[in-house]
């Protein structure tokens, strides 16, 4: 469990900064969300299912199935009111426009969740250990 503490999101390659109220990931998590420019390589699904709000700044939400659009998200008032839900199956990634702030509050993790690099597709579990590709 984690309470006030700041690191990586997504991994030592990611350009995202968490700041973690509290990590309890048989639970919930509730963390401030700090996305540098540009992205990492990796489209990734998620271990749990996220709620966000977009705080300050600017991102392009894209998808690993190119047939959908891709998705600008920034503050807004409708953003307040229905914030960007990520389901766990989701396979995106985020690339920072600008420097970018979300509040984010995760639900429960499962065990695992993939990431596809260089046309491999990983499936990964906690402290980013890969478990098959």
């Amino acid at each position: 469990m984690k309470l006030f503490k700041k690191s990586h999101d997504g991994g030592p390659d990611s350009g995202v900064t968490g700041y973690w109220l509290i990590e309890n990931k048989k639970l919930f998590s509730i963390c401030l969300l700090r996305f540098s420019e540009g992205s990492r390589e990796a489209f990734h699904s998620h271990a749990f299912n996220a709620y966000t709000w977009w705080l300050k700044g600017e991102v392009e939400e894209q998808f690993l199935d190119d047939t959908k659009n891709h998705i600008i998200w920034k503050p807004s008032i409708r953003n307040w009111l229905f914030p960007k839900f990520t389901p766990r199956w989701n396979f995106h990634k985020i690339i920072g426009l600008k420097t970018s702030w979300a509040l984010s509050i995760r639900g429960p993790w499962d065990d695992t969740w993939k990431e596809h690099r260089n046309g491999n597709t990983y499936t990964l579990t906690s402290g980013r250990v890969l478990v098959e590709h």
